[in-house]
């Protein structure tokens, strides 16, 4: 086969007249081959963040003032976990829907190691497979989904 990790795909670039490398998971392209970017030790993830009153800013580019409790964060967010798991690309979802500015990229962090997240999204992170979903992640930013790339 490719030898590339699973859900990734090469396709020509029509602007480029290259190849890149496309996730059908997560709808995310790269130039460089994946698997092959990013130091040693380190992760890529991309994630969807829910926030709730009780989180350490309760605010973000979708509401200047969030006011939902932890449990309507938990349930929204498992709202968005089924919508994933019915085949709406993870990447969509996190776009509209993350309270985070990386939903900007679809909710790509780019990679990280040990240290540079909170320990509990740090945790469930390195524990995941790459390609591979988390459940719900609670963290004092909020609730997440995490979907691990790399």
């Amino acid at each position: 086969m490719s030898g590339l990790p699973e859900g990734w795909i090469v396709k020509m670039s029509q602007s480029h007249g290259k190849e890149y490398y496309y996730n059908t998971t997560t709808q995310e392209s790269q130039w460089e081959r994946p698997g092959c970017a990013g130091p040693p030790d380190t992760v890529r993830a991309s994630h969807l963040l829910v926030k709730h009153k009780d989180s350490r800013r309760p605010s973000s580019w979708r509401e200047e003032r969030i006011t939902r409790s932890k449990e309507e964060a938990l349930e929204i967010l498992n709202g968005y976990l089924s919508q994933i798991k019915g085949g709406t690309p993870f990447a969509d979802l996190a776009s509209q829907f993350s309270d985070c500015s990386s939903a900007k990229r679809g909710g790509d962090l780019g990679h990280f190691g040990p240290g540079q997240m909170q320990k509990p999204f740090e945790d469930a992170t390195f524990a995941l497979s790459v390609n591979e979903m988390s459940g719900p992640i609670s963290t004092d930013s909020g609730v997440h989904i995490i979907l691990r790339t790399a």
